[in-house]
């Protein structure tokens, strides 16, 4: 899945940019994907699609990391509509607490890169939500570091938004090879 997202950043300069889903998954059938990766990539770019139109009707709608962004996945998932309720606007002395399942499927390092994003002044509390909502979509257990990055990338690109050459760069760049100092 990850593949085809890398490709759809790279080939629609912004979300609004993009084909509607029937049209990409043609597109990215003649690109020689394979067909469950492609389904798996559309599915969650429309939810991807969804919390972004959300904020943008209501900023005050922020989902919650574990809020589907569809009334199916709501009730798909068992979750009632209290757990989906839109949340207040954030005070900006207020603290994220992550529940198990969060912390769990995201682990130690993507955790602390959310955190480094949030204290850099970079990754506002609605982009995080959808940032940790579709990282907590997003197959494997826990999401690598390179996938939550790629991740942050698509939520920028959902809002039609480039985030700056620095924060581009450490979200680009492959921290494998860095030597530290």
């Amino acid at each position: 899945m990850f593949e085809v997202l890398v490709f759809v950043y790279e080939n629609y300069w912004r979300g609004d940019a993009c084909p509607e889903l029937q049209q990409l998954g043609r597109k990215l059938s003649a690109h020689g994907f394979e067909p469950e990766e492609i389904h798996d990539a559309l599915v969650w770019l429309d939810g991807l699609n969804s919390a972004a139109q959300a904020i943008r009707l209501d900023p005050s709608s922020a989902p919650t990391a574990h809020t589907p962004s569809s009334p199916l996945s709501a009730s798909a998932t068992g979750l009632s509509a209290r757990d989906t309720a839109p949340t207040q606007h954030q005070s900006p002395h207020s603290l994220r607490v992550y529940s198990v399942a969060e912390q769990d499927h995201l682990g130690a390092q993507c955790l602390g890169f959310i955190s480094f994003l949030e204290s850099a002044g970079v990754l506002p509390p609605h982009m995080r939500e959808i940032a940790i909502d579709r990282a907590m979509a997003a197959p494997g257990d826990p999401v690598s570091l390179d996938e939550l990055k790629l991740i942050v990338l698509m939520v920028y690109w959902s809002f039609g938004t480039e985030p700056d050459a620095l924060v581009l760069d450490e979200l680009c760049d492959d921290t494998e090879h860095r030597v530290a100092h």
